[in-house]
C-alpha cells in the first residue's frame, strides 16, 4: 500500500472503553435502570417504496448491557441497526447520544458518535494481518510518512491482550485465522477507536461450539468495560445467554422489550413467530410452538 499523504501524528493510544469506572457497570445496576442510555432510538421509521420496514419503533441500550435484537426474516431488526450504523439514514424519529441529539447520516458520523458495527461477514482483509486490519483505512504513520508497522503491532498486542490474551497470532494474514479469531480481531478493530455501543450482526453464525464460546467470552468482557451492545441473532440460546434485554421486532413493528428474568424461551419464541408480547399469548398458542 503506497501512502501519499502528509505524516500524521500518531493517535493515542485508546482508554478503556467506556471512560473511567466504566468496569463498575453491573448488570444488576443495568437491570434496575440505574445508569443512563448510552444510545436511545425514538420512534424510528424507514419506508422502502410504500413498504415501512421500521415502524415506529424505540429502542435503547445502556452500559455494560447486551440488548438482544431478534426477529423473524424480513422483522426489520436489520434495517434499523443499518439506521444506527449510518448505512441507511431513517426517514423519521430521533438518535440520542447520552441523552444529546444526534444526526447519523453516514457510517462516518456513527464512528464519531463512538458506534461500531461488526457485520457478520466481519469485513476483514484476508490478505493482511491483524495489525493492518486494526488500522486499515486509520494507519500509524513515521516520521517520514511510511507505515509505522510496529506501533501498529504493539498496539494490536496491547488491546488483544485485554479481550483475547490467548490471541498470539499477530503476524498471520487473517485469511488462516479461526473464526473466534477472526473475531477477536473485527471486535479488537473497534474498541480500539474508543466505541461505546457495537452492533454485532449473528456474531456466532457459522462457528463451532469452541469458537461460540470464544466469541460470548469476548462480548462478557466488553460488558465488564462498560460498552453497550446490540446484538442481533437468530441464535436464541445466544441471546439468551448474554442478554439483559430482549427486543422483538415482527413485521417492521417493536412488539415489546422485556427483561431476560421476566420471560421464558417460549414466551420469547411467540412474541417473534406470532408477534404477541407475553401478556397477550394463551397456554394454547405457546404449547404448539414446542
Amino acid at each position: 500500500m503506497s501512502v501519499q499523504q502528509q505524516p500524521e501524528p500518531r493517535p493515542p493510544a485508546a482508554p478503556p472503553p467506556g471512560g473511567a469506572g466504566a468496569a463498575n457497570v453491573t448488570p444488576a445496576a443495568v437491570a434496575g435502570g440505574a445508569t443512563a442510555p448510552l444510545v436511545e432510538m425514538r420512534h424510528i421509521s424507514v419506508a422502502f417504496g410504500g413498504v415501512k420496514a421500521v415502524d415506529n419503533v424505540s429502542i435503547d441500550v445502556r452500559p455494560g448491557e447486551v440488548v438482544g435484537l431478534v426477529g423473524g426474516n424480513g422483522a426489520g431488526k436489520s434495517t434499523l441497526m443499518r439506521s444506527l450504523s449510518g448505512a441507511h439514514k431513517a426517514d423519521s424519529g430521533e438518535i440520542l447520544i447520552d441523552g444529546k441529539p444526534v444526526t447519523i447520516a453516514n457510517p462516518r458520523d456513527a464512528k464519531n458518535a463512538g458506534i461500531e458495527t461488526i457485520y457478520q461477514t466481519l469485513a476483514l482483509a484476508d490478505n493482511i494481518n491483524a495489525p493492518a486490519n486494526l488500522f486499515l483505512g486509520r494507519e500509524i504513520l513515521t516520521g517520514v510518512g511510511t507505515l509505522d508497522d510496529s506501533a501498529m503491532e504493539d498496539a494490536t498486542r496491547k488491546v488483544m491482550g485485554r479481550l483475547n490474551p490467548n490471541f498470539k497470532r499477530f503476524r498471520s494474514p487473517v485469511r488462516n485465522l479461526s473464526g473466534g479469531q477472526r473475531q477477536s480481531v473485527a471486535i479488537a478493530r473497534a474498541v480500539h477507536f474508543n466505541a461505546k455501543v457495537l452492533i454485532m450482526d449473528e456474531p456466532t453464525a457459522a462457528l463451532g461450539p469452541a469458537e461460540t464460546e470464544q466469541v460470548r467470552e469476548l462480548i462478557r468482557q466488553l460488558k465488564s468495560e462498560g460498552l453497550g451492545i446490540f446484538l442481533v441473532s437468530h441464535d436464541i440460546h445466544d441471546v439468551i445467554d448474554l442478554a439483559e434485554r430482549i427486543s422483538v421486532m415482527y413485521h417492521g413493528r417493536l412488539v415489546g422489550t422485556v427483561d431476560k428474568t421476566d420471560v421464558t424461551i417460549d414466551e420469547v419464541l411467540g412474541m417473534i413467530i406470532l408477534g404477541q408480547p407475553p401478556d397477550k399469548l394463551n397456554r394454547e398458542q405457546i404449547q404448539s410452538l414446542r
